[in-house]
């Protein structure tokens, strides 16, 4: 046997029997999901130049989640300015604001056939190459079809993005999942803050709001430079090829993974969109208000980072559980005391729980042993999760112009959190898309 080829069957070993372990160092099964050879780009040796490859794909994967919402959050910030220099009416100004779902859910589903057709180094560039050109032309668009139009080209690369990077990092990185889904969730999450807190800012400095959209082009143009100085080895991309898995629809894990997803995000949408009005109605000014906002995205982050390597290190379930505590004294936080000192409470709760998202980005690579299967799960649980997130806000909007009340919103709150928490206890439970798909 070979060195290398005695490399990767330790490897292997290692993945098989992690139960094995002791010690401080002991990890959760889930860490390690399938036997696979390591691939150089996994775990390099230092000071190689598999090692500078790796580091460059780091960098790639990092660099190009910062932007994969900034076309979106960057819009929110300055949208009555939009509305005037454009003069956009109301019925299109919720369009915009729900063509990123409608992006999401109907362009990342073909992220997986252009992963197979062109590799994640293309198809990566292409994506930011496209973001950053649709990001500059809907800045100087002459009116609004056309604004519409280059917005929904950056949103589709974006929504390719969000679908091909939790490949990538299942294909290159296969035992370091949790730490690679931690930076590339983290990056994703304080990508959407900063444009959300620093475009207004940049429009009062310049005086025009159509350069605070354009400078988010900069950063997507910079995330392109690791794609193109990264030359993957053969013996990496071979070590776990981007294949085709068929029939996801039929496995019920992938089902109950699109329900858990679509039901987080459409809470974090409903909270993100009516918090405020929420507040304002019991009594709080508008800058309190949007402050409890930013308190929420805050708390955020800092969970953000540890959720991932928790799932690895515990298994997905304890931190699941852990999480969907916070939803109900948060709920009645804020339908006790809305507006009051527990609104504190009831925004750092909701922070905490909201962060079951990076626990499902996770999931994706934990709960299949290929790269197909991780490309097949992510593509189908995020385009159809992303349509009962659109739905969310919509339904509290309606619900809350037909009754005026805000019970029936929080009831759908709160249903939305008890079907997560059912979705949730069957997908943490350690199994494969692959083994559903083609049991033995």
């Amino acid at each position: 046997m070979t060195t290398d080829a005695a490399r990767a069957h330790g490897a292997a070993d290692e993945s098989a029997a992690p139960a094995q372990r002791s010690g401080p160092d002991a990890r959760h099964p889930d860490e390690h999901p399938a036997p696979a050879p390591r691939a150089e780009l996994a775990d390099p040796p230092a000071g190689s130049a598999a090692a500078a490859a790796g580091w460059m794909l780091v960098a790639g994967i990092i660099l190009a989640a910062f932007n994969f919402r900034t076309a979106v959050t960057s819009v929110g910030a300055i949208l009555a300015e939009l509305r005037t220099g454009l003069g956009m009416s109301e019925t299109v100004a919720g369009l915009l604001t729900t063509l990123p779902v409608l992006a999401f859910a109907g362009l990342g589903a073909f992220a997986p056939r252009l992963a197979r057709r062109f590799g994640p180094r293309p198809l990566l560039t292409g994506a930011l190459l496209t973001m950053s050109l649709g990001l500059i032309a809907r800045a100087w668009a002459p009116n609004t079809a056309v604004f519409l139009l280059c917005s929904l080209l950056a949103l589709a690369a974006g929504a390719i993005g969000n679908v091909a990077v939790p490949v990538i990092v299942k294909r290159y990185f296969p035992h370091r999942i949790g730490v690679m889904t931690t930076a590339y969730s983290t990056t994703l999450a304080v990508g959407t803050a900063v444009a959300a807190a620093t475009t207004a800012p940049v429009d009062h400095l310049t005086g025009d709001w159509r350069i605070a959209l354009a400078v988010w082009a900069l950063p997507a143009l910079i995330a392109i430079v690791p794609w193109l100085l990264w030359r993957p080895s053969a013996a990496a991309a071979a070590a776990n090829p981007i294949g085709r898995l068929r029939g996801v629809s039929r496995s019920r894990l992938a089902w109950m993974m699109l329900v858990a997803f679509g039901c987080q995000s459409a809470i974090a949408y409903i909270l993100m969109g009516w918090t405020t009005t929420i507040l304002a109605d019991d009594g709080m000014d508008a800058a309190a208000a949007g402050s409890m906002l930013g308190l929420l995205t805050i708390v955020q982050i800092p969970v953000s980072v540890v959720v991932p390597i928790l799932t690895v290190r515990w298994g997905p379930r304890p931190v699941f559980l852990i999480l969907m505590a916070c939803y109900p004294p948060a709920l009645a936080a804020l339908w006790i005391d809305g507006g009051g000192p527990l609104t504190w409470t009831a925004m750092v709760l909701f922070g905490i729980g909201t962060s079951v998202f990076p626990l499902i980005l996770t999931l994706f690579g934990l709960r299949a042993r290929t790269p197909a299967g991780t490309s097949a799960l992510s593509s189908f649980a995020q385009s159809g999760g992303y349509l009962i997130a659109g739905s969310g806000p919509l339904a509290v909007g309606w619900v809350f112009g037909l009754t005026g009340s805000w019970t029936v919103p929080f009831t759908v709150v709160g249903a939305l959190a008890a079907v997560l928490f059912f979705a949730g206890l069957y997908v943490t439970r350690e199994r494969f898309i692959e083994d559903e798909l083609h049991p033995a």
